[in-house]
């Protein structure tokens, strides 16, 4: 048997402030009448011999009397009112504070239970409610952008994987029954499909790691135009085989150093010059340039392809987004390139930006990254954290 319930150790916030308020006001009054008892006897009693009273007066004696009453009745009328007053004012304050309070409890309760879209208005319940309210409508956006990029992960990596098990269970499947045999052909659709789940599975780690600031950088002074030779040489076949321009834009700027990883800020120029020779045409060129921008260096991909729509151009950096899905996407990529790109660079304290002028019109990417700064020797280097 369950012993005996306990009662209720937390009381409204109506009852605590009033509580609070009387116990001002009583530690107000005693102190008052303590004051008036021991020092307004003593100089009410010299006044009244000052003006001609005798000490062993008999009236003397009934005029402190009805001095010390009057005191007395004077001061617990005077505590009745304020205690009065008290109670009004917490009733007031309980009301004012009451609603906004409880719906941002309900709202949180909702928010706790999944239910993101929960929001507290703002009715100007004064200036702390007000931006208690608009601070939690905050957090509830971000946690509802975040629920919504979750279940879309979910979604598209169910999608990317479902291909590539699809098409391992079939060949599984027609070698089992002897539909197929296991000659040249099938063994290049495996271990395509097979490399396909590892990369994969490569590419999500590699991104959960970056972005969780997991990821471990080798960062040393590197000249742009080391970055970009290596780029642009790993990439140069690929380029010849679809008939792109692959164009290096000369400037001053190839010659500044940049404190990075050269292999981490390779695999983003990689996957950005990827993605520019997936999206541009047969006879299109894509532009390599960079410049200046203290105490930063811009590196920049610039293509005349496909271009992106302005409405896609806020999400090309989530994971697996497809703007359009009747557009033709190159199978072997994992679909996070650009996602991995961003955060690459945001661990190496930059900033990467994707701008097109529409459908048509080509897409130009922007690199941002620290600049090596100089010592008094004239030798480049960074300052560690």
């Amino acid at each position: 048997m369950s012993g005996p319930r306990r009662p209720a150790l937390h009381q409204g916030l109506a009852t605590r402030l009033l509580i609070g308020q009387t116990l001002v006001l009583l530690a107000g009054a005693l102190t008052v009448g303590l004051v008036a008892a021991v020092v307004g006897p003593p100089i009410f009693h010299d006044h009244l011999l000052q003006t001609g009273h005798p000490a062993d007066s008999p009236e003397l004696v009934h005029i402190e009397l009805a001095y010390r009453d009057a005191s007395l009745i004077s001061l617990a009328w005077g505590l009745l009112i304020s205690v009065v007053a008290a109670g009004v004012v917490t009733w007031f304050l309980a009301r004012l504070l009451r609603r906004p309070l409880t719906e941002l409890t309900h709202a949180a309760r909702e928010l706790a239970r999944g239910h993101y879209a929960a929001r507290v208005a703002i009715a100007g319940s004064g200036t702390e409610l007000d931006t208690l309210a608009a601070t939690f409508n905050v957090m509830a956006d971000r946690l509802q952008g975040v629920e919504d990029t979750r279940r879309r992960l979910l979604s598209d990596l169910a999608h990317e994987l479902r291909t590539p098990i699809a098409t391992l269970a079939a060949y599984h499947e027609g070698l089992t029954d002897g539909v197929i045999n296991l000659g040249p052909e099938a063994r290049t659709v495996l271990v395509e499909q097979t490399a396909r789940l590892a990369r994969l599975a490569d590419d999500i780690d590699e991104v959960s790691r970056a972005e969780e600031g997991r990821l471990l950088l080798d960062r040393r002074p590197v000249r742009v135009a080391e970055l970009f030779s290596a780029a642009a040489d790993a990439l140069r076949e690929p380029y010849a085989a679809k008939g792109v321009n692959l164009q290096l834009e000369t400037s001053r700027a190839l010659d500044a150093l940049v404190e990075v990883d050269p292999t981490r800020v390779g695999q983003v120029l990689t996957n950005l010059l990827s993605n520019a020779l997936r999206h541009t045409p047969a006879g299109g060129t894509v532009y390599l340039a960079a410049r200046r921008d203290s105490p930063e260096v811009v590196l920049t991909v610039r293509d005349d392809g496909e271009g992106i729509p302005a409405a896609q151009l806020p999400h090309v950096f989530e994971r697996f987004y497809r703007g359009d899905s009747a557009r033709d996407r190159d199978r072997s990529g994992s679909g996070i390139g650009l996602t991995i790109s961003k955060a690459l660079v945001d661990a190496h304290s930059g900033s990467i930006t994707a701008t097109s002028d529409g459908p048509g019109q080509g897409a130009t990417f922007r690199v941002s990254l620290p600049a090596a700064t100089r010592n008094q020797r004239g030798e480049d280097h960074t300052p560690t954290a």
